[in-house]
């Protein structure tokens, strides 16, 4: 299969399954006497100058995924990116990171915190290791748990491991959006200092991003987050966590229905598919390549039959139907040629089935 090196391995159904007991398992250990009833706090709590109930939550979600601390924070993903990356670095200091398209809110955070890139191909461990030998100025090292490019096969738990052989005074930074709840691990449970991810892509409430990893670095982001505006409050870190524990085996059968749909895509169940494959471009999908440069009217028509043209957040609480979208940007930067002939197909919460009825539809219209 195109790009299989570069798929990420998911959890089985199994492996979920213990992922949610796990999570269950840390809430009963933090809420004890119907506690988990009250839904939560608001306002600057005297102890924690936050709401208890999410400096609770945090607690769990700090165990769940093998950190010292947890901080949820506004601004979804991004938000939690950028509020890391300003306790780690300062304006004009050096980063190092992949040589791949960089995510275009990643981008617009570097450019924001004045941040610079010395850059290594992820794929070259030897040119990961030079780098890092001959590079001592950088502050932070940044990997994206997700792929940037199709070609990309770097496995992040090997990144992990080198630099903290070569440069264990550099704090590794996680972009786990996409990954956490779905991979083996995230970057925190591998040995990163610090794992960030979107509580969004995990059906919970909009807006809240978590990061885990060192007390050090975490406490200080609390202690400049001193602002009752600019808090998760209570209730909201509460309903985060409820979310959460549907989050891996909903994930899980989403990903069996990913593997489904290619496999029958790629035999040539739909007439005119040229080729479907894998990828992790942002969330595991199939990316299909038609055979004639008609991807922006399949996808207009695609809506017609009930699928999902454009994301939420990109397996957010309100993304059931499948998404049926353009190749994403960084992708088509490495491949411009997508963009008139191909198509990434999620199923969200939907069968195989769906999704080949949908398609069959529209490429009927334009075999006539």
């Amino acid at each position: 299969m195109k790009y299989e090196q570069s798929v990420l391995k998911n959890r089985t159904m199994e492996q979920a399954q213990q992922l949610q007991f796990t999570l269950i398992d840390e809430i009963t250990r933090e809420f004890a006497n119907n506690e988990f009833f009250q839904v939560g706090d608001v306002g600057l709590h005297p102890e924690f100058h936050r709401p208890l109930v999410t400096a609770r939550v945090e607690r769990v979600l700090a165990r769940t995924f093998g950190g010292e601390h947890c901080a949820l924070v506004r601004g979804s993903g991004t938000g939690a990116i950028r509020g890391i990356l300003s306790v780690l670095a300062e304006p004009g200091d050096s980063v190092i990171v992949h040589t791949a398209p960089m995510y275009t809110t990643t981008k617009e955070t570097f450019r924001l915190m004045g941040l610079r890139q010395s850059q290594a191909d992820f794929n070259d461990m030897d040119a990961v290791a030079k780098l890092l030998e001959n590079d001592r100025i950088s502050k932070v090292f940044y990997v994206q748990h997700a792929r940037q490019q199709p070609t990309d096969t770097y496995l992040l738990q090997d990144l992990i491991v080198l630099v903290k052989e070569k440069r264990p005074d550099l704090p590794i930074v996680v972009d786990d959006n996409y990954c956490a709840m779905k991979m083996l691990g995230i970057g925190s449970e591998y040995g990163a200092d610090y794992s960030t991810f979107s509580g969004f892509k995990l059906m919970g409430p909009q807006g809240i991003g978590v990061i885990i990893g060192k007390r050090e670095g975490i406490e200080k982001l609390h202690e400049r987050n001193y602002s009752g505006g600019g808090q998760v409050q209570g209730y909201e870190a509460h309903e985060l966590l409820r979310s959460m524990v549907f989050a891996p085996v909903m994930l899980a059968i989403q990903n069996e229905q990913v593997e489904k749909l290619c496999q029958r895509l790629a035999v040539g169940e739909v007439a005119g598919i040229k080729e479907a494959y894998i990828t992790n471009s942002q969330s595991k999908n199939v990316i299909v390549e038609l055979e004639q440069p008609i991807a922006s009217a399949v996808i207009e028509r695609a809506s017609h039959y009930g699928a999902a043209t454009y994301p939420v957040g990109a397996e957010s609480r309100f993304e059931l139907v499948p998404m049926i979208y353009r190749v994403s940007g960084s992708f088509l930067e490495s491949e411009p040629k997508l963009r008139d002939y191909g198509l990434r197909i999620n199923p969200m919460k939907a069968s195989a089935d769906t999704v080949i009825r949908i398609l069959e539809n529209v490429l009927q219209e334009f075999r006539g």
